[in-house]
Protein backbone atom coordinates (compact mmCIF):
# COMPACT_ATOMS: atom_id res chain seq x y z
CA UNK A 1 0.00 0.00 0.00
CA UNK A 2 1.20 3.43 -0.95
CA UNK A 3 0.08 6.95 -0.05
CA UNK A 4 -1.15 7.44 -3.12
CA UNK A 5 -4.26 5.58 -1.57
CA UNK A 6 -4.71 9.27 0.65
CA UNK A 7 -5.31 12.36 -0.62
CA UNK A 8 -1.96 14.84 0.61
CA UNK A 9 -3.70 17.74 2.52
CA UNK A 10 -1.79 20.08 4.38
CA UNK A 11 -1.01 19.42 8.08
CA UNK A 12 -2.29 22.14 9.82
CA UNK A 13 0.70 24.54 11.26
CA UNK A 14 2.00 24.31 14.81
CA UNK A 15 2.86 27.38 17.04
CA UNK A 16 5.86 26.31 19.33
CA UNK A 17 6.14 23.26 17.85
CA UNK A 18 9.10 20.60 18.64
CA UNK A 19 11.41 21.35 15.40
CA UNK A 20 14.01 18.92 14.77
CA UNK A 21 17.20 20.33 14.97
CA UNK A 22 18.79 19.17 11.56
CA UNK A 23 17.35 21.10 8.36
CA UNK A 24 18.65 19.06 5.88
CA UNK A 25 20.27 15.52 5.77
CA UNK A 26 20.76 13.06 7.86
CA UNK A 27 19.06 13.41 11.07
CA UNK A 28 21.15 11.42 13.74
CA UNK A 29 24.06 12.91 14.97
CA UNK A 30 25.46 9.65 17.50
CA UNK A 31 26.09 6.33 16.67
CA UNK A 32 23.26 5.95 19.07
CA UNK A 33 20.84 7.82 17.56
CA UNK A 34 21.95 6.82 13.94
CA UNK A 35 21.25 2.75 15.18
CA UNK A 36 18.20 3.88 16.05
CA UNK A 37 17.23 5.67 12.76
CA UNK A 38 18.53 2.64 10.66
CA UNK A 39 15.61 0.66 12.41
CA UNK A 40 13.27 2.80 11.15
CA UNK A 41 15.05 3.42 7.42
CA UNK A 42 14.89 -0.37 7.24
CA UNK A 43 11.32 -0.25 7.57
CA UNK A 44 10.79 0.39 3.83
CA UNK A 45 8.44 3.49 4.54
CA UNK A 46 8.29 5.14 0.78
CA UNK A 47 7.11 8.22 0.83
CA UNK A 48 5.78 8.84 4.29
CA UNK A 49 9.62 8.28 5.52
CA UNK A 50 10.13 11.52 4.22
CA UNK A 51 7.11 13.40 4.91
CA UNK A 52 7.83 12.37 8.57
CA UNK A 53 11.64 13.86 8.41
CA UNK A 54 9.51 17.05 6.94
CA UNK A 55 6.66 16.84 9.27
CA UNK A 56 9.69 16.92 12.37
CA UNK A 57 11.25 19.61 10.91
CA UNK A 58 8.66 21.85 10.29
CA UNK A 59 7.31 21.56 14.37
CA UNK A 60 4.10 19.43 13.47
CA UNK A 61 5.11 17.04 16.99
CA UNK A 62 3.53 19.29 19.26
CA UNK A 63 4.72 16.66 22.26
CA UNK A 64 7.10 13.75 23.04
CA UNK A 65 7.31 11.69 26.38
CA UNK A 66 9.95 8.84 27.25
CA UNK A 67 8.81 6.80 29.67
CA UNK A 68 9.82 2.64 30.87
CA UNK A 69 8.83 0.75 27.45
CA UNK A 70 6.81 3.92 25.81
CA UNK A 71 7.30 6.92 24.19
CA UNK A 72 4.31 8.85 23.30
CA UNK A 73 3.70 11.81 21.06
CA UNK A 74 0.65 14.44 19.95
CA UNK A 75 1.93 14.87 16.10
CA UNK A 76 -0.47 17.75 14.05
CA UNK A 77 -1.97 16.54 10.82
CA UNK A 78 -4.49 18.01 8.63
CA UNK A 79 -7.01 17.56 11.11
CA UNK A 80 -8.02 20.04 13.70
CA UNK A 81 -7.50 17.62 16.12
CA UNK A 82 -3.89 16.61 17.13
CA UNK A 83 -3.08 12.53 16.34
CA UNK A 84 -2.15 10.16 19.20
CA UNK A 85 1.31 7.98 18.72
CA UNK A 86 3.10 5.82 20.72
CA UNK A 87 6.24 3.75 20.05
CA UNK A 88 6.64 0.81 22.60
CA UNK A 89 9.66 -1.38 23.06
CA UNK A 90 10.17 -4.01 25.81
CA UNK A 91 11.26 -2.12 29.21
CA UNK A 92 14.06 -4.67 30.84
CA UNK A 93 12.42 -6.15 34.38
CA UNK A 94 14.52 -5.55 37.45
CA UNK A 95 16.24 -8.66 36.69
CA UNK A 96 17.70 -7.78 33.87
CA UNK A 97 18.77 -4.38 34.82
CA UNK A 98 20.56 -6.35 38.15
CA UNK A 99 22.68 -7.88 35.66
CA UNK A 100 23.27 -4.70 33.71
CA UNK A 101 24.60 -2.73 36.65
CA UNK A 102 26.41 -4.90 38.22
CA UNK A 103 28.23 -5.80 34.59
CA UNK A 104 28.86 -2.37 34.84
CA UNK A 105 29.85 -1.75 38.31
CA UNK A 106 32.56 -4.19 37.96
CA UNK A 107 34.36 -2.52 34.92
CA UNK A 108 36.11 0.99 36.46
CA UNK A 109 36.16 2.36 33.03
CA UNK A 110 32.16 1.56 31.80
CA UNK A 111 31.55 2.74 35.63
CA UNK A 112 33.45 6.21 35.56
CA UNK A 113 31.93 6.98 31.96
CA UNK A 114 28.44 6.96 32.95
CA UNK A 115 29.05 8.58 36.32
CA UNK A 116 30.38 11.36 35.02
CA UNK A 117 27.45 12.00 32.13
CA UNK A 118 28.98 10.32 29.39
CA UNK A 119 27.72 7.34 27.23
CA UNK A 120 30.77 4.76 26.45
CA UNK A 121 30.39 3.88 22.66
CA UNK A 122 30.34 0.14 23.08
CA UNK A 123 28.39 -0.53 25.72
CA UNK A 124 25.70 -1.83 23.60
CA UNK A 125 27.83 -4.99 23.39
CA UNK A 126 27.58 -5.20 27.38
CA UNK A 127 23.56 -5.52 26.56
CA UNK A 128 24.16 -7.82 23.87
CA UNK A 129 26.66 -9.92 25.75
CA UNK A 130 23.94 -10.80 28.32
CA UNK A 131 21.11 -11.61 25.80
CA UNK A 132 19.73 -7.77 26.17
CA UNK A 133 19.46 -5.76 22.63
CA UNK A 134 19.44 -2.03 23.58
CA UNK A 135 18.47 -0.91 20.30
CA UNK A 136 15.21 -2.64 18.13
CA UNK A 137 16.83 -4.37 15.75
CA UNK A 138 13.13 -3.78 13.31
CA UNK A 139 9.90 -3.29 13.37
CA UNK A 140 8.95 -6.71 15.49
CA UNK A 141 10.32 -5.59 18.73
CA UNK A 142 8.10 -2.55 18.47
CA UNK A 143 4.65 -1.78 18.91
CA UNK A 144 3.28 1.16 16.87
CA UNK A 145 0.35 2.90 16.92
CA UNK A 146 -1.12 6.28 15.46
CA UNK A 147 -4.90 7.59 16.05
CA UNK A 148 -5.34 8.45 12.45
CA UNK A 149 -6.98 6.92 9.46
CA UNK A 150 -3.46 5.39 8.17
CA UNK A 151 -4.03 1.39 8.17
CA UNK A 152 -0.15 1.81 7.24
CA UNK A 153 1.95 1.02 9.97
CA UNK A 154 4.11 3.07 10.28
CA UNK A 155 2.63 6.33 9.00
CA UNK A 156 4.07 9.70 8.92
CA UNK A 157 2.90 10.83 12.31
CA UNK A 158 4.53 7.75 14.05
CA UNK A 159 7.79 8.93 11.03
CA UNK A 160 7.45 12.27 12.47
CA UNK A 161 7.65 11.01 16.48
CA UNK A 162 10.69 8.63 15.18
CA UNK A 163 12.93 11.12 14.11
CA UNK A 164 12.44 13.60 17.51
CA UNK A 165 12.87 11.00 19.23
CA UNK A 166 16.26 10.19 17.52
CA UNK A 167 17.13 13.88 18.55
CA UNK A 168 16.37 12.97 21.97
CA UNK A 169 18.75 10.19 22.20
CA UNK A 170 21.38 12.65 20.84
CA UNK A 171 20.53 15.48 23.09
CA UNK A 172 20.67 12.89 26.27
CA UNK A 173 21.86 9.87 25.46
CA UNK A 174 20.40 7.84 28.92
CA UNK A 175 16.94 8.76 27.28
CA UNK A 176 17.16 4.99 25.32
CA UNK A 177 18.55 3.35 28.77
CA UNK A 178 14.93 5.28 29.98
CA UNK A 179 13.29 3.69 27.00
CA UNK A 180 14.07 0.32 28.57
CA UNK A 181 13.77 0.96 31.83
CA UNK A 182 16.12 2.80 33.87
CA UNK A 183 16.34 6.36 34.13
CA UNK A 184 19.75 8.53 34.52
CA UNK A 185 19.28 8.61 38.05
CA UNK A 186 18.34 5.47 39.12
CA UNK A 187 21.35 4.02 37.05
CA UNK A 188 24.03 6.26 38.73
CA UNK A 189 22.17 5.93 42.19
CA UNK A 190 22.95 2.01 41.79
CA UNK A 191 26.29 1.97 39.89
CA UNK A 192 27.80 4.46 43.08
CA UNK A 193 26.25 1.83 45.18
CA UNK A 194 27.51 -1.12 43.69
CA UNK A 195 30.78 0.17 43.27
CA UNK A 196 30.81 1.10 46.80
CA UNK A 197 30.51 -2.40 47.51
CA UNK A 198 32.58 -3.64 45.11
CA UNK A 199 36.07 -1.76 45.30
CA UNK A 200 38.46 -3.10 46.99
CA UNK A 201 39.41 -0.90 50.38
CA UNK A 202 43.43 -0.87 50.24
CA UNK A 203 45.45 -0.69 54.01
CA UNK A 204 45.42 2.89 56.04
CA UNK A 205 48.56 4.95 55.22
CA UNK A 206 50.81 5.88 58.35
CA UNK A 207 49.26 9.14 60.04
CA UNK A 208 52.53 10.83 60.81
CA UNK A 209 55.93 11.20 58.94
CA UNK A 210 57.83 8.88 61.69
CA UNK A 211 55.38 5.70 61.11
CA UNK A 212 55.39 6.35 57.89
CA UNK A 213 59.24 5.62 57.44
CA UNK A 214 59.37 3.18 59.68
CA UNK A 215 61.03 -0.33 58.97
CA UNK A 216 57.26 -2.03 58.47
CA UNK A 217 58.97 -5.99 59.22
CA UNK A 218 62.53 -7.39 59.14
CA UNK A 219 64.16 -7.55 56.38
CA UNK A 220 65.35 -11.25 55.13
CA UNK A 221 69.16 -12.24 55.50
CA UNK A 222 71.14 -12.89 52.88
CA UNK A 223 71.92 -16.38 51.72
CA UNK A 224 74.69 -17.70 49.57
CA UNK A 225 73.80 -17.91 45.80
CA UNK A 226 72.87 -21.47 44.71
CA UNK A 227 76.31 -21.38 42.76
CA UNK A 228 79.79 -19.45 42.64
CA UNK A 229 79.53 -16.14 40.79
CA UNK A 230 82.91 -16.97 39.52
CA UNK A 231 82.02 -19.76 37.75
CA UNK A 232 79.64 -17.92 35.53
CA UNK A 233 83.13 -17.13 33.43
CA UNK A 234 82.98 -20.85 32.35
CA UNK A 235 79.97 -19.94 30.41
CA UNK A 236 81.77 -17.50 28.52
CA UNK A 237 82.23 -18.31 24.40
CA UNK A 238 85.93 -18.92 23.98
CA UNK A 239 87.84 -16.31 22.44
CA UNK A 240 91.81 -16.00 21.26
CA UNK A 241 92.41 -13.01 23.65
CA UNK A 242 94.96 -13.68 26.38
CA UNK A 243 97.24 -11.78 28.10
CA UNK A 244 100.66 -13.25 29.42
CA UNK A 245 99.35 -16.56 28.81
CA UNK A 246 96.27 -16.37 30.46
CA UNK A 247 92.66 -16.58 28.92
CA UNK A 248 89.90 -13.78 30.02
CA UNK A 249 88.17 -15.84 32.30
CA UNK A 250 91.31 -16.71 33.87
CA UNK A 251 91.71 -12.53 34.02
CA UNK A 252 88.66 -12.04 35.87
CA UNK A 253 88.29 -14.73 38.04
CA UNK A 254 90.09 -13.29 41.04
CA UNK A 255 87.76 -9.77 40.65
CA UNK A 256 84.79 -12.00 40.63
CA UNK A 257 85.70 -13.98 43.71
CA UNK A 258 87.17 -10.61 45.49
CA UNK A 259 83.77 -8.82 45.04
CA UNK A 260 81.44 -11.93 46.20
CA UNK A 261 83.70 -12.25 49.32
CA UNK A 262 83.17 -8.04 50.58
CA UNK A 263 79.57 -8.96 49.77
CA UNK A 264 79.06 -11.34 52.43
CA UNK A 265 81.72 -10.25 54.52
CA UNK A 266 78.83 -7.00 54.90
Amino acid sequence: MTDRWFPKARPRAVAGGLQARSKRGAIARTWWSGRFVGVLEEMGMGGRLERGRNYARRGQVISLEVTAGSATARVQGSSATPYRVRIGITAFDKRDWSKVERTLAENAWYAAKLLAGEMPEDIEAVFADLGLPLFPTGARDLSMDCSCPDFQVPCKHLAAAFYLLAEAFDEDPFTILTWRGRTRDELLANLRTARAGTSPVGPALPTTPAAFYALQADLPSATAPASDPASLLDQLPATTFTLRGHTLPDLLRPAYQALDDLAYDH
